[in-house]
Order: structure tokens, then sequence, then C-alpha cells
């Protein structure tokens, strides 16, 4: 009886590998072939994760090692091992117990490895993979194409070959109309004017498209709207917070977004952006406009466990630049890639030093108020521990871990340099604008104290005169009345006004004293920073330090003497307060007597210390470790680097991915051997390379991508006789005309994997909602600055971007269209749900936008009338064909005109008639209101119809 030896994982996953190993090693190889279906099939209860009955089948080692019942391979005899019975289910056990089984051609590949020796890899071997993204991507020769129309542009040639290899029919090209209005969409986020429209078709140049390429490439919008698609993958997110209390994210994170639009407007080099992400403070450390950048490491910052903050540095720089999920052996070894749990703690030493400041920026004092977030490293010495099962209470303290590479990626370039800080980078007290700040400050409260003393001094002037008044009215009645007492009509009351009016006058004065010491020692203290920060420190440091401590100490004396003097005044009036039996006031009396007693102590304190001398004098700002580690910048390097098999790779594929709306690999965050193959490995690394040789400038392939033939196909639709425009038609005539077309491929690639045809897709959130402003003419192009509110976003026309992003505080228009996930989203989902339909059907966006288009259709329209440009009676008509073109950049078919013309006259009709209409009872009040003639109505509402098309919110 065979002992049984545990349960094996019953998920059934097919993986591919590329093998890239010389003839002369063996046909089956335990890395390439074998460990792949054990680490899909076996792994979850026989490895390092679990080892039921002892056994663990995650190395040669183990294997042959075997578990509590024994060995489970015998090499060279596969009809005597454990392992082949249990497999074929011919044994006194059967894996998997549930589920399917191995497929033929699995159980087939361990038996040949069995039989062949069951041999292990060469030493060191394990930690290596001939995966094909573990491989240095070459530019592959580009295939030679037949057809002049897919030969010319390298991406169509690699296209052409996949569809020669599948034998797939690609559709013709899409109509002028719909590819402009394609190229806006993808490349600005917006959709083209009727007047751009009508330039580019009525542009016969053989270089029509290619000048509105250019010019879109140069629009401000590119970066807002690839800013958008970037922001998806780094994983943008405003504070989050109950309140004002900040958990998640940080304030004035919106700097980062900025930076990300700005940067790719300037065609920043990718890497450089990279580089600046993860390493800003080490790599341009006096750049303020650079250090923005670091806001992506800031924005993991969580309030309540670091450890989970720098899970997430290490989780999704893996994620975002490399398609490797470093997450994955956290709590033990990875259970497809040849990551080790000690690699992923080496990878978090990278990160372990680093921590979040806000920095001042011009203007504002109070970084609070408005600062610059960005990271640097605030604790170079702080170990990194492993922790056992990814227990962080239980860490192996006595075996600290120093920043590595996984040796998958070795033999690679990695040279940590501790980074020595320029002073203004770890001391931003000696930038000009903070000593101008602290100048001016200290000669506005000059100005505020002398302003004081004339205040106070006529607030004494009129304190006396009243009493003096007083007295001679006083004066005058005793005379006129020998029988009243003076001393009872003495005027108590106007006597203390005076004394408090003398106070107030000796504590203006002594406010101008310690604002003229402020000042003193604010110039002193900035002359000492001078000294102290120069490389190397000036002569005289010592001098002007042991002067700047004067200085701040004889301003600390004359500030305690005003707080006596305020506190004296404030004790004298609580004590004319106390009533005889009242607790209450004698409490606030004895009270008083206290803080007297205390800025009294204060004063005597602050008086003694004057007399000491002391080279100790406050910074005018934070002072920061002058030195960084320089671990980021050689892992920011490394990853951006030619020798690197993945960063170009990963960036290409999200970059095809939103042109196209597939990704050349379907996993577009796990490349390894849990992730899917790419549907065109060529295509795929020719690009990387060009990304790279190119200087990892983005702009020059978008171009390339956009011009390409296989970018510029249709997906379906007819011609309209007579018209430069085509109309789409419903979705069971776009898939009936692809039948007839290209039966074949839609039954060989019914999901569009090789670019047969172009997938129409809808809009995402931020574009449906900037469109619907856009075509009404409402959108303001401001650019940058603080977050916007997302509860008006119905109503404030900025650019979706702009408004605040979160986990908890988002904008539920853009929410209904699947706006991307703060968490996480290396690729939005799309719903189809009834609430978008209602959205966009009843929300105030598109009634107020549809009402205002159609004014402005409508006021153009008389224009045209009034010069006779446009008939009188074929007004409707005219309408109808403007409104089509500007929302949906084509003109109405025949059917579609006719119908919309007899819906503006019955629809007017029925608006005439008030008696029939009801009033909504319930809803937002209309940020527009309608239109009171009927016939205006009723084109607002055939407009509102429109931006409730499906081709308005769908690319095609």
């Amino acid at each position: 009886m065979v002992r049984s030896w545990g349960l094996i994982s019953i998920a059934a996953v097919a993986v591919a590998l590329v093998s890239s190993a010389p003839a002369a090693e063996p046909a089956i190889q335990f890395l390439r072939d074998v460990k792949p279906i054990l680490a899909q099939r076996c792994f979850r209860c026989h490895s390092s994760i679990e080892e039921e009955s002892g056994l663990r089948l995650d190395s040669v080692a183990a294997i042959l090692k075997g578990g509590d019942g024994g060995a489970v391979v015998v090499p060279g005899k596969s009809g005597d091992s454990t392992l082949i019975s249990a497999v074929l289910h011919t044994g006194d056990i059967a894996m998997p117990p549930e589920g399917d089984p191995l497929t033929e051609a699995q159980i087939a590949t361990l038996r040949a490895w069995v039989d062949a020796g069951a041999h292990a890899p060469a030493a060191g071997a394990e930690s290596q993979t001939t995966h094909w993204s573990f491989l240095k991507p070459e530019r592959p020769p580009v295939p030679t194409v037949n057809d002049p129309a897919w030969s010319a542009n390298p991406i169509d040639a690699f296209i052409a070959a996949k569809h020669a290899e599948l034998k797939l029919t690609p559709v013709g090209e899409a109509p002028q109309h719909l590819l402009l209005r394609r190229v806006y969409l993808d490349l600005i986020g917006l959709p083209p004017t009727p007047q751009e429209l009508r330039e580019f078709l009525a542009d016969d140049s053989p270089d029509a498209y290619e000048k509105v390429v250019d010019r879109l490439l140069e629009s401000p919008h590119y970066g807002e709207r690839w800013g958008r698609h970037w922001m998806d993958v780094w994983r943008y997110s405003d504070w989050d917070g109950y309140g004002k209390e900040v958990r998640e994210s940080q304030p004035h994170i919106w700097r980062w977004r900025d930076w990300i639009v700005e940067s790719l407007n300037a065609d920043k080099p990718y890497d450089r952006m990279v580089q600046e992400m993860l390493a800003a403070d080490e790599l341009s450390p006096s750049d303020p406009e650079a250090l923005r950048a670091t806001g992506y490491l800031a924005r993991s910052w969580y309030k309540f466990n670091r450890n989970k903050w720098l899970d997430d540095a290490v989780e999704h720089t893996g994620k975002a630049f490399l398609g490797v999920t470093f997450n994955c052996c956290k709590c033990h070894d990875h259970m497809y890639d040849p990551l080790a749990q000690t690699e992923y703690f080496q990878m978090r030493a990278f990160f372990e030093p680093y921590d979040v400041r806000t920095d001042r920026v011009p203007g504002e004092a109070n970084a609070e108020k408005a600062g610059l977030v960005r990271v640097f490293d605030a604790k170079a010495a702080a170990p990194t521990y492993l922790f056992v099962r990814g227990n962080e209470k239980e860490p192996l303290k006595d075996q600290p871990l120093s920043p590595a590479l996984p040796k998958v990626f070795l033999p690679a370039p990695l040279a940590i340099e501790r980074v020595t800080l320029p002073p203004r980078a770890y001391y931003q007290g000696l930038a000009p604008f903070v000593r101008d700040e602290a100048r001016a400050a200290g000669q506005s409260a000059i100005d505020q104290a002398q302003s004081g003393i004339v205040a106070a001094q006529q607030a004494l002037a009129a304190a006396e005169q009243k009493e003096a008044e007083q007295k001679e009215a006083e004066s005058v009645a005793q005379q006129d009345s020998p029988k009243v007492n003076l001393a009872e009509k003495s005027s108590t009351p106007l006597a203390i006004a005076v004394q408090d009016a003398q106070i107030a006058v000796k504590i203006a004065e002594q406010t101008l004293v310690a604002a003229d010491e402020s000042l003193v020692s604010t110039n002193v203290r900035i002359a000492a920073d001078a000294a102290n920060y120069t490389q190397p420190p000036a002569a005289n440091a010592q001098e002007l330090s042991l002067a700047a401590g004067a200085a701040e100490r004889q301003h600390g004396a004359a500030a305690a003497q005003v707080g006596l003097l305020q506190t004296q005044l404030t004790a004298a009036q609580a004590k004319r307060g106390v009533k005889a039996g009242d607790e209450k006031s004698t409490k606030a009396a004895d009270a008083a007597d206290k803080a007297v007693a205390n800025a009294e102590k204060a004063l005597a304190a602050a008086e003694k210390a004057a007399t000491e001398p002391s080279d100790n004098y406050t910074r005018l700002t934070a002072v920061h470790p002058a030195t960084s580690t320089g671990r980021r910048l050689a892992l920011a390097r490394w990853i951006t680097s030619r020798d690197n098999p993945l960063a170009a790779r990963v960036a290409i594929n999200h970059i095809w991915l939103r042109h196209f709306d597939s990704p050349l690999v379907p996993s577009v965050f796990d490349f390894g051997l849990n992730g899917k193959p790419p549907t065109n490995q060529p295509l795929l690394d020719w690009l990387a390379v060009e990304l790279m040789e190119g200087g990892w400038q983005m702009k020059p392939l978008h171009k390339r991508i956009v011009m390409s033939r296989t970018y510029r196909l249709a997906s379906g639709g007819g011609q309209v006789p007579g018209s430069k425009f085509q109309v789409s038609g419903s979705e069971r005539e776009l898939t009936r005309n692809l039948e007839l077309e290209t039966r074949n491929s839609v039954t060989t690639d019914p999901e569009n994997l090789y670019y047969w045809r172009a997938n129409p897709r809808r809009l995402e959130a931020e574009a449906v909602r900037d469109a619907t402003l856009h075509v009404a003419g409402s959108l303001d192009a401001t650019r940058g600055g603080p977050e916007l509110d997302p509860s008006a976003g119905l109503t404030v026309a900025r650019r979706s971007i702009y408004f605040r992003a979160s986990k908890e505080k988002k904008m539920q228009f853009l929410s209904l269209f699947d706006s991307a996930n703060p968490v996480e989203c290396y690729r939005r989902s799309e719903s189809i749900a009834p609430q978008q339909a209602l959205a966009m059907a009843n929300s105030t966006l598109t009634l107020a936008q549809s009402r205002l288009l159609a004014k402005k259709l409508s006021d153009a329209l008389g224009n045209d009338i009034e010069n006779e440009e446009v008939a009188a009676d074929a007004a409707g008509g005219k309408f109808v064909e403007q409104a089509f073109i500007t929302i949906l950049c084509r003109e109405p078919t025949a059917d579609e005109l006719a119908t919309c013309s007899a819906f503006l006259g019955e629809q007017a009709e029925t608006l005439a008639d008030l008696a029939s209409l009801t009033p909504f009872s319930s809803g937002p009040a209309a940020s527009v209101a309608p239109a009171t003639d009927p016939e205006q109505r009723a084109r607002e509402n055939l407009v509102h119809v429109l931006l409730n098309h499906n081709d308005f919110v769908t690319v095609r």
C-alpha cells in the first residue's frame, strides 16, 4: 500500500514557454518544461507554502528526497514512480483528487523527464529561467511582406505576418471621419470640432492625416489624456481619510499629477520619468520641479502601518515598471517565478530608509496649506528583516538584509553609491524665497507693531479724555450741589479704562521691541546659515552661530516681556470680576495669579538664557539628513537600463493597450511564468528596442502606431453614397458585414487578438464627461492646480483629470463609467449597467450641455438664414445635420434625417400645449433653464438624445 502524500492543486492553467536552450541540452528540461506544470498544479500543497505529508515538489532535490511516504520519483523509471502513477490515476492515489486531471501532454512531459533521469538543472540555474520575459529583448528582423500597404510601417509588417500565419483577412481602412474622431479621442481625449472635421476632409494632400497627428501630439491636451492613462498604472490617488485626517497618500500630491502631464507634453523620456519618480531626490535634489515626481512613492504612504506602506512600494514598483508580482513571494518563495522570499525583502531594502516630507513653496509659509510633498531618505541605517511567513510580528532580527536584485536578473549592473546632497536639498532655509519671506515677515511684524503703538496711544488718549470730561462734570455738580459726595461720584470704570489703556501702550511698545529683535535675529540667523552650510563651512561660522544664538535668545526675552505684560493685564481684568461667594470667579482669579507667576518665571528664564553664550540657534526650516543612501537611484537606473529585459516591454504593452483596447501581453502586470504569453512577441520586442534606442521618447512611438495601417483599420459599417461620411450601423449590422467580408477571421480569431480589424470600445469615464462639455463649447481648458471637489463635477467645467480621485472621494458620474480604482488599475474594467444610460439621460451635466449646444447651433443657423446661406424652410433639416456632425462627427442617414426632422415638429407641438405637460416634481435643479420657445426646446431635446447616442460614447 502506497501512503498518501496529500492533495495537489486542481487549478488547470496551460503555460506556454519559449526556449532558447542550445540543442545539446536535454529535450526535456526541469526549469523550462517540468517546473511550470508542478507550479500550476501542485505547489499550493507541496512547496514552501505547504508541505503536505512532508513532500515538496518545487526543486529536484526535494522531489528526489520524497515525503513521509518515501520517494515519489525513481530516476529513469517513470513506471515505478509514485508521482507518475498518481497523475495517471493508476495507483492507490489519484492526483488531483478533484477536478480535471493533468492533460496528456503534461503527463507525457513528466514521464519523459523521469525516464531521462530526472536531471536537475545546473548549479545556480534554479534562479534562472528561459522564459521569454526574463531574456533581454533583441530587435527581430522586420518580416518581408509582399503587400506594399502592409510593408511601409514595421508594425504592419509584423501584424501582416501574423495574419498570414493564421490565415486572417484584415478589413479595409476606416473612413476618414471615423479615423479622425478615433485619433482625436485617442491622443487628446476630445472629439474634433466640426471645423476641424471639415478642414481634414477638404485636405487632399497625402500627408493630411500625418499633419493632424503631429498637431495632436503637440497639443497640451495630449499630456492630460495620456497623463490619465499613466496615472492609472502608477496608482495616482489624492489623499484619503476621515474628515481632515490623512490616512493614505498625501495632501498636495496633485503636484505629481501636474508633473506627469507636463513631462508627457515635453516628451520627457520614459526612463527619465521612471528615475525621477523613484529617486528625483537623489537624481535632482535641488530641482523642485523634478521632486514633484516622487509623489509616486509618497502616494504609498499609509498612516497606520509602515509595513503596508513599504509593501505597496515594492509590489507596485514591480507591477508597474517590471511586470513582476514581487508581492507573491512576501510570505514564501514565488509559486511560479524564480523569486525567493528573501529576494522580496531585499527589494524592500531599496525603499526601507525613505520617508515623506512636505517642503515649503514660494508665497506660503505654512506647508500644510500649500506645499511640495516629496520623499527623502530619513533613516539610512534602518534595517530590513525577513518576516517569517510574511508575519510582521516575526522578523528575523539576527539576519538583516541588504538591497539586492533577484538572481533571475543577474548578472545585472547595480552600483549603490551614497549621495551627498547639496545643502539646500536637506535644509530648505537656504532657499532665497524662504529667506526673503522670513525677512518680509519680520518687517511686517515691525510695521504692525508700530501701527499697534499708534492705535494704543490713541485709545489711551480717548480714555484719558473721557476720564477728564467725567471729572469736570463731577466738579460742576459739586459746585451746583454742595451735598454731592465726589467720592461716591468718582468714575472708577473710566479710571480703570485709563489704567488698562496705559498697560496696552506698554504692551504695544514692548511688542515693537520684540519685533525689532525678531528681525535682527532673522538676519543674523541667515548670516550664520550662509556660513555654516557652505562647503566647507566658513571660518567665521562659529562666531556667527554664537551671534545668532544670542540674537535669538534676546528676542526670546523681549517676547517673554510682552507675554508677562499681556498676562498681567488679563489677570487684572479677571480679578475685577470676582464676586463674593462666587466660586467660579474666584477660581478664575486664582488661575490668573498662577498665569502671572508662570509668565514671570518664563521671563526670568528667558533673561537668564540671554546672558549665556551658545552657538545653538533655530533654523528657518527643518534640517534633514545631508546624505541619501543612493539605493532607490541605483534601482531606478537598473530598471531603465538597456540590460533590463522587462521595463521597455511593460511600457510598450501599456501604450499598445490604450491605443488598441487590447494588449500584446494580456496579463499586463504579470509577465512571469503564470502570466499569459504575448500574442505577437516579435512585434513587442521590436517596439521595446525601438523605444530604448529612440531615447525612450514616447511621442515618436505614438506617431508610429497611429500612422500604421493596423491602427487605421475599420471596425465595420457601410459607406453613405455621395458622402465622405460613413454611418455606423447597429452592432448586428456591423457583425454581419464583418462576417461576410472576413468570415474566416471571425472564426479563427473572434476576440481580435491579432488585429484584423479595429476594436470598437466605449470611451473611458473621463472622456465621456470631457467630450460632453467639449462638444457644447463649455470645457474649461485651464490646466493644473489643486484637486477640485468631485461633488462639483456636474457644474465645474474643468477636465476630469483635475478632480479629486481617491478610494473614498471621487465623482459619482465617473464611477458609473468605470473610472480608475486608485488602489490598483493596470487595466480598466468595462461594465454595461443601466445606471450609465440613466446618468447620460438624467444628469444635470448632459441636460445643461444639450441646452447650451442647441442654443449655439440655433444661433449659428439664424445667422446663416439671415445671410441667406440657408433657406428658412430648410432650417429644421440643417439643424439636425449640424447636430449630428457636432456630436457624432458624421452626417445623419436619410432615415435619421427624416426621423429627427419629424421629431422636431411633433415635439414642438407637444411642448406648445402647456396644459398637456407635467413638470418634474423631484430631482436636482437645472443649472441651465430650458428654452421657453417650444421649437427651441424641441431642438434641446434632440441634442440631448444625440448625447445619449451609442456612437457618442463609442470609439469605432
